[in-house]
């Protein structure tokens, strides 16, 4: 996720509050954000899929997938 899309999300959150969004900057806000949290649950998916649990007798076992409501 680029520095400049969350720049713009913070920028349009300024706007929102202060003075109000256009129907096209509300649509962008609304598009950014799904941008950013897909953004986001790829990168934890790899940091999750990456992990390994060890037991006391030093068997490595990877996390296994559960699936988790889309909300």
């Amino acid at each position: 996720m680029g520095k400049n899309i969350v720049d713009r999300i913070n920028e349009l959150a300024r706007k929102a509050k202060n003075e109000g969004l256009t129907e096209e900057e509300k649509q962008e806000q609304k598009v950014l954000r799904e941008k950013y949290i897909a953004a986001f649950r790829q990168s934890l998916t790899a940091a999750l899929d990456s992990m390994v649990l060890v037991d006391t007798d030093g068997n490595m076992k990877k996390l296994r997938k559960m699936d988790i409501p889309q909300q």
